[in-house]
């Protein structure tokens, strides 16, 4: 059994279906013959690489006196189940992680779909007025900013109830963030989906202080 960062890898890793392929060889004649036909000329341009969506992975400031409460969202499909995680955070730095195991076929988008619309009925329930929602699926953000359209028809009934969930709060923004800015509820999909399900039995909640 792997210890340490060893297993923290392993952990990590299971969310995606990674196979391992042989790297075919790669002949050097091969690339030598390449740059024979195609030499550097007068005319030559280097290639554009600016990215539209560069501006993607630019870390966003939360400012630090706004009474909005913070969610953190995020779904894991991999080949041992489906895992959802979400954490709220309240203005005065109280941490409320949820997690659950979806025992129906989704995607990676509907599980985060699924997260994203628990954590919204967790501030429901909280009385929460003012939200900022947190996740690193872009799709499912953009969708939610109206940037985006919805054309998936499994997606369209998760949009329209995340529409009518966002009229119960004063106020909603949501907010794109960086996959490594999002590694607690990551790890919480992750071992939700990874903990086998007893069934019909009961358990106890787990109470966890920071």
């Amino acid at each position: 059994m792997p210890t340490g960062r060893l297993a923290k890898w392993k952990i990590l890793l299971t969310e995606f279906d990674i196979v391992y392929v042989i790297r075919t060889a790669l002949k050097a004649q091969a690339l030598a013959d390449h740059l024979a036909e195609n030499p550097v000329d007068d005319e030559y341009q280097p290639l554009n690489t600016y990215f539209p969506d560069e501006e993607v992975n630019s870390v966003n400031v939360i400012s630090e006196d706004t009474n909005a409460w913070i969610m953190f969202f995020d779904g894991a499909v991999n080949a041992k189940d489906i895992g959802i995680g979400e954490i709220l955070i309240s203005p005065t730095g109280q941490h409320y992680p949820a997690t659950a195991r979806l025992r129906f076929f989704c995607t990676n988008n509907t599980s985060e779909y699924e997260a994203y619309i628990i954590g919204m009925n967790m501030a429901i329930d909280q009385d929460v007025e003012e939200l900022l929602i947190l996740g690193d699926s872009d799709l499912i953000i953009r969708q939610a900013q109206g940037e985006w359209e919805t054309w998936g028809i499994k997606l369209i009934p998760y949009r329209q109830h995340v529409e009518d969930l966002s009229k119960r709060f004063k106020s909603v923004e949501f907010r794109y963030i960086p996959r490594f800015h999002n590694e607690l509820a990551d790890a919480l999909a992750t071992l939700a989906s990874m903990l086998p399900y007893p069934g019909n039995l009961h358990i106890d909640p787990l109470e966890i202080q920071i």
